[in-house]
């Protein structure tokens, strides 16, 4: 029998055995103690194989019946029926749960657009010359395309293919090799727009654009990490990463790039202005020389754009003061009587219209209001109204132009180093990894500022697949029906996941399981710190034998009833336990992202030694978390400044 399934049956063994100890004698076992014993039986069924979203409503419906039948024999099955039926309902009536289909559809599409290959390809070359190229480029890739897709089955199997076979054969460890694509291809799941973070707003009750905006820092941390550690690796064992040979940095020329090059000049700038001017252009077209030398300076572009918008921000005129009071216009409130003044400005009932008066006194003159029509028929004092004082804007402050100044001497020394080589990368990077980001900026931007919601963000990143699809004439019927398909398969498991967790935790809570819990650590005295370390923990070593999905469906709803009494905000917590779920698809035996990655591998790639090498970037995980503890504004920071 294989070592993992050795493994396996251990863990199983081990969860029953705990259950059997710190369960009571059967006779003297309560709806609470039941509630935990079929928490134990959910997790070892789940490991025996059986489908994970009607493990939960089986257990469930059949625990709810014992509940109810303890209080009720006569309504129980009624009752346990009716309880599903609520429970679906009020699941699928869920409207943050319609983004998930759409920002599948959108990863789907965007996978058979064939972008990655192109994408690998230009990340390496632009990326040649540092240390351990080919695993910072496949860290790169993968975690730009992980944020497009969000399927780290897709994203380990595809770099797999494209990534894999060109490290082995530039003498990289397999090891290392593995660990980047595993650790890059789950980075899908924590930077958004991530399904994952949908699925823990939608059961924590937390806000998914909150979780967005907190998430994205940490995750462009946790790459920056392993990227950090690959070229920590690399330069100090270059026989587990070696350098790139020449050959394989060689970028062919076009022609006209040759002619410019060694007739003018090798430098981009100067070469194709040298040759547009003169009649050093005769053997190349004009119009091909401006196009070039547009490409060419869209960097430029891009930062004075970009600088122009910060200047425009950093000196918009103050607001103007607000005015104190409201005076009425032609008058002054202070005319008003005293019992008035709280109405002053306000719009206040007339006196006399549709109030009780006392009727006249008999021999009265009947002309109560003979002055009145005079008084009405007054005309008003004419209202000049002057126009408003143009606000001036307000000088810029001195960090703007330092950053100006070194935003121009960054793009001057870019442009110094700025050849046909490095031109024919950029125009390479435009075509694949430009249009990418955009996309994904697109959908981030306008969720994390409030311009739409989650799912109008996921509709228009679904419309952007597509027109990516079509602009990289990948966009067929075949294509299209296969990805219509696997995003209906994916997200019917997605919501049947939500059913079953919800029956669940509905059963859970009638048995008593959750006071039993909150009593338990409650009565240990912990503090805030304390608990974040046990939960932290739990979560960890529940990401061994369980996926991402199982940890927050089942043991989330466990998690936050207990995060108010411990004053923790369960946004700080949610991102925690998004870094904390990457060790759910790294760790054995149930790391689907070694069992993707085996697949597609040559054979004599063992599962051993992708386990091997995904230890290391294990380690970074548990060590973002700590630096995510130590300094929350990592998470908080961008939240906090956007919805204060």
């Amino acid at each position: 029998m294989k070592k993992e399934v050795w493994f396996g049956l251990t863990i199983m063994a081990m969860v029953v055995l705990v259950a059997f100890i710190f369960l009571p004698p059967l006779a003297q076992m309560t709806n609470g103690h039941l509630g935990l014993l079929m928490l134990a039986l959910v997790v070892v069924a789940i490991m025996l194989g059986f489908p994970t979203a009607f493990t939960l409503m089986g257990m469930g419906m059949v625990f709810a019946w014992i509940a109810y039948r303890s209080q009720s024999p006569e309504l129980a099955v009624q009752q346990t029926l009716d309880l599903m039926v609520q429970r679906a309902f009020s699941v699928m009536s869920n409207d943050v749960l319609i983004s998930i289909p759409l920002f599948v559809f959108m990863g789907y599409l965007i996978e058979r657009a064939n972008l990655i290959e192109k994408l690998f390809k230009s990340m390496h070359l632009a990326m040649a010359r540092v240390p351990g190229a080919l695993a910072v480029a496949t860290i790169v890739t993968c975690a730009i395309f992980a944020t497009a897709t969000g399927i780290v089955g897709a994203v380990v199997t595809l770099m797999g293919l494209l990534a894999l076979p060109p490290m082995l054969r530039a003498g990289y460890s397999v090891q290392l090799s593995a660990g980047a694509i595993t650790a890059g291809g789950c980075l899908g799941i924590l930077i958004p727009p991530s399904v994952m973070l949908i699925v823990y707003g939608a059961t924590a009750g937390v806000s998914v654009v909150k979780l967005y905006a907190g998430a994205f820092f940490p995750g462009l941390m946790l790459a920056a990490l392993y990227v950090a550690y690959v070229v920590i690796v690399a330069k100090f064992k270059p026989h587990l990463a070696p350098p790139m040979a020449a050959e394989d940095r060689h970028v062919p020329l076009p022609e006209f790039a040759e002619i410019v090059s060694a007739s003018v000049s090798n430098k981009v700038l100067p070469g194709l202005m040298g040759a547009i001017k003169g009649k050093r252009n005769a053997a190349v077209p004009m119009r091909q020389l401006v196009n070039h030398l547009i490409i060419a300076l869209l960097p430029a572009l891009a930062v004075a754009a970009i600088m122009g918008a910060i200047y425009l921000k950093v000196t918009a005129p103050l607001p103007p003061e607000v005015a104190q009071g409201v005076v009425e216009m032609g008058g002054s409130s202070f005319d008003a009587p005293a019992e008035d003044q709280g109405n002053a400005g306000g719009l206040s009932e007339p006196e006399a219209e549709g109030g009780l008066q006392a009727p006249p006194a008999e021999g009265a003159a009947s002309e109560p209001v003979a002055a009145a029509p005079a008084q009405v028929a007054a005309p008003a004092a004419p209202v000049v109204v002057e126009p408003a004082p143009v606000q001036e804007r307000v000088p810029a402050p001195l960090t703007f132009w330092i950053g100006l100044a070194s935003a121009t001497v960054a793009t001057l020394l870019f442009y110094a180093i700025f050849n046909f080589v490095r031109l024919e990368i950029f125009k390479m990077l435009l075509a694949s990894f430009f249009p990418l980001v955009i996309m994904i900026l697109a959908v981030l931007g306008t969720i994390v500022f409030g311009l739409a919601t989650p799912t109008e963000a996921a509709a228009m990143g679904s419309m952007g697949g597509l027109l990516l699809a079509l602009a990289y004439r990948r966009l067929n019927m075949p294509m299209l029906r296969e990805s219509v398909y696997l995003t209906a398969k994916t997200s019917a498991m997605v919501c049947w996941l939500f059913i079953g967790s919800s029956i669940f935790s509905a059963a859970f809570a009638l048995l008593g399981g959750q006071d039993l819990v909150n009593t338990w650590v409650l009565g240990m005295d912990l503090t805030p710190m304390q608990f974040l370390l046990l939960a932290q923990v739990v979560i960890f070593l529940l990401g061994w034998p369980l996926e991402w999905t199982e940890i927050i469906v089942i043991f989330m709803p466990i998690f936050i009833p207990l995060l108010p009494h411990f004053g923790i905000d369960p946004l700080f917590f949610g991102l925690l336990v998004a870094l904390n779920l990457q060790t759910a698809f790294l760790s054995p035996p149930v790391a689907m992202a070694a069992f993707y990655l085996k697949g597609v591998s040559p054979p004599h790639v063992t599962l051993n030694q992708i386990f091997a090498g995904m230890l290391p970037f294990m380690g970074i995980q548990v060590f973002a978390i700590f630096l995510l503890y130590q300094f929350p504004a990592i998470g908080m920071w961008l939240p906090g400044v956007l919805y204060k």
